[in-house]
């Protein structure tokens, strides 16, 4: 009897170290709504960020791409400056005084003075633009796929590239990015999800269910009217949430899903 329990004792201890080896499961967060505010609908939101009170937003296609100066509460457009065709314009950072803005494929970073939008340089960069965020010292851009490219703020040289996964699996389609106290919120593009993303080695720390934000919105939104574009708003902490083709803006905090 104390050989079998000595070997039992052995074999549950064995199960919970595996089961400690494991990977880390990320954790389960879901959207709090605040407020919903207004947002035009005709913006095919590709990027999205939050500065002194003015929400800065690229939106994308061909023919229809611009910059935008938004107030956030009304949804008005205080400043536009429309990027012609060939480009379909994408993610979007502030550094500075400027604005960087991706082009999807055309291997085109544009950059704008924040105050005007007038032109200040071109630079440019191989394979496709998706996503951009600035953490306070690099620049992070995604392309579609499961990695992300550290860049610098000034020549958009690579730096360095992490390869996102969530309990050990690639998280690909990582889109619309916001560099948020050390961590990347991403967009995974064509579902409801919101990762956030430790910079440090790539792993998925949270996984964000967004999907309550469609019981808010009208019926019979087109099909490319997914989730897409994130802020944040330091002084409230609270993220600013909107998708392409959205009638809406959302205020919102993440929770635990269990809440």
């Amino acid at each position: 009897m104390k050989h079998s329990l000595t070997r039992s004792v052995l074999i549950v201890a064995g199960i919970l170290a595996l089961a400690a080896c494991g990977p880390a499961r990320s954790q389960q967060l879901t959207v709090e709504v605040i407020r919903r505010l207004p947002h035009d609908q005709g913006a095919f939101t590709q990027g999205l960020l939050l500065h002194d009170g003015i929400l800065y937003e690229s939106t994308g296609l061909v023919g229809r791409s611009s910059l935008r100066a938004v107030d956030p509460t009304t949804g008005e457009v205080i400043r536009q400056r429309d990027i012609p065709a060939p480009y379909f314009a994408e993610g979007l950072a502030l550094v500075g005084d400027e604005l960087l803005q991706l082009t999807y494929r055309a291997g085109k970073l544009f950059r704008w003075r924040a105050e005007t939008f007038e032109p200040s340089a071109e630079q440019s960069y191989g394979g496709e633009g998706w996503g951009l965020c600035y953490d306070g010292e690099s620049l992070w851009m995604s392309n579609g796929s499961a990695k992300l490219t550290r860049r610098d703020p000034q020549t958009f040289e690579v730096q360095d590239e992490i390869t996102v996964e969530r309990d050990g699996e690639q998280v690909v389609r990582l889109n619309e990015l916001e560099c948020v106290n050390g961590a990347i919120y991403a967009n995974v593009w064509l579902t409801d999800e919101i990762v956030r993303i430790d910079t440090k080695n790539g792993k998925v720390s949270a996984t964000i269910d967004a999907s309550a934000l469609y019981a808010e919105l009208p019926d019979g939104l087109v099909r490319d009217a997914v989730l897409n574009g994130i802020a944040y708003d330091p002084e409230r902490d609270l993220f600013l949430l909107t998708g392409k083709l959205w009638p809406s803006l959302f205020e919102v905090r993440f929770v635990p899903l269990d809440d």
